[in-house]
């Protein structure tokens, strides 16, 4: 699979994620739910002015924000981009 670029903006309890195709967003829901601990995000919507799917993820004491951070930049696939809080 060709890399994809996931915006990431982290509050201090969630990590809400732009994915730039839906199609990948998917993608990467499965694939977190292999890696961790992770049954549940809130609802994958469009983004601003259809710019990919956005989505958020709870953090968790298994899954701390930096941890998250840690196992997205670990998928290859993944180009990780902050976006500011």
């Amino acid at each position: 699979m060709k890399a994809f670029r996931v915006w990431v903006r982290r509050s201090e309890n969630t990590s809400c994620l732009r994915v730039e195709d839906c199609d990948h967003a998917q993608w990467l829901l499965r694939r977190l739910s292999q890696s961790f601990v992770f049954k549940t995000s809130e609802p994958i919507t469009d983004g601003p002015n259809s710019l990919g799917c956005t989505f958020s993820v709870a953090h968790t004491s298994q899954m701390s924000s930096t941890s998250f951070a840690r196992l997205l930049a670990g998928i290859p696939e993944v180009q990780v981009l902050v976006e500011p809080a």
